[in-house]
């Protein structure tokens, strides 16, 4: 069994800023706005995608998120986690 204390946050910053480019790329790829995926998503605004995209505010998505956005995006949930 693997420790916990080898990962740092900065190890954390990178995957939460990946899986939001990710979500940008195949958000993109599809001609989404993030205001139509927030509606699709059921937000009434699309801050949490803008934020969740950029790891603004450290603000990332959860995996109720991401599963929305892999079933909206019709991608994979792993997609989202695969280095570009």
């Amino acid at each position: 069994m693997r420790d916990i204390d080898d990962i740092k946050d900065t190890d954390i910053d990178s995957l939460y800023r990946r899986i939001g480019a990710n979500v940008k790329k195949y958000r993109e790829l599809r001609g989404i706005t993030q205001l139509q995926l927030a509606l699709a998503m059921n937000l009434k605004s699309p801050g949490l995608i803008s934020q969740g995209e950029l790891y603004l505010k450290k603000q990332h998505f959860n995996i109720k998120h991401l599963y929305l956005l892999a079933h909206i995006l019709e991608c994979d949930i792993t997609d989202f986690f695969k280095e570009n």
